[in-house]
């Protein structure tokens, strides 16, 4: 047993970081998958990993435990960073959506748990379909299993007093919602025309119900516009994909101190 605590105690720490990482990761993250696969999996990734990385025994004292609430909020940083910038797909639906009236019906996220807009739901589902044919969930993996590089297992603590650490993660922030924009902005942009031809007919043909009249020919050119600006669509999200990936290792750099 004396023999075991050594391996058990590095195991142990790749073990937190690995399952961690796919709390908060796009994809493995979600209801679909049952958690007792995603703990399997975390098990034989970790114990693959184990062979990889190149540590010293960690004695179990108070230092340890510090270093096991590391290793999980280093997993839990990097996955939200990823899920946060693919979620720039669901608010490019929401701004449709509040456009085109379909905001008052979200619908309930199966891989969620959360509401999210029809639109957005619906882009959403084309992207992780995207994603599964770029094999970008292989990266995600591979981004999981080279942080060891850029973020050892035995690095003291994570940072957050750095002014660059805070800095990246509120400009990922900020690039989220610009990108979110500049995928909706065909759409939300034809629908804005919509409105200003609709208010000049009211005003010419007052007989005439806009309310009526409105909310079909607002639907109905919102899904003309996204069924030809689709193509162009999917390259902003493999663009998108692009951006999560280097996101993730510039964060890990930041933390690492590379």
């Amino acid at each position: 047993m004396e023999e075991l605590v050594p391996i058990l105690s590095v195991y142990l720490l790749v073990f937190v970081r690995v399952s961690a990482f796919f709390v908060t990761m796009p994809l493995f993250s979600y209801r679909n998958i049952p958690a007792q696969h995603r703990i399997a999996f975390s098990v034989v990734l970790s114990w693959v990993m184990y062979y990889t990385i190149d540590s010293k025994a960690f004695e179990i004292n108070g230092q340890y435990f510090l270093l096991i609430m590391k290793e999980a909020m280093i997993g839990l940083l990097i996955g939200f960073v990823a899920y946060m910038i693919v979620t720039a797909i669901q608010i490019a639906g929401g701004f449709i959506d509040f456009q085109m009236g379909f905001a008052i019906a979200n619908v309930i996220d199966p891989q969620t748990g959360a509401q999210s807009p029809l639109t957005g739901q619906y882009l959403y589902t084309f992207a992780l379909l995207l994603l599964l044919a770029l094999n970008g969930h292989h990266l995600l993996l591979d981004g999981i299993f080279y942080s060891y590089q850029l973020i050892p297992i035995d690095s003291p603590w994570i940072p957050f007093g750095n002014e660059n650490l805070i800095d990246y993660v509120i400009t990922s922030f900020n690039s989220m919602f610009i990108i979110a924009f500049q995928m909706s902005i065909p759409v939300v942009a034809t629908l804005f025309l919509v409105d200003v031809a609709l208010g000049i007919v009211a005003r010419t043909v007052p007989q005439l119900n806009i309310f009526v009249v409105g909310f079909p020919i607002k639907i109905g050119v919102a899904f003309i516009v996204l069924f030809i600006v689709m193509g162009v669509t999917f390259t902003v999200m493999q663009k998108l994909f692009e951006m999560m990936f280097v996101t993730m290792r510039d964060l890990m750099k930041i933390i690492g101190g590379t």
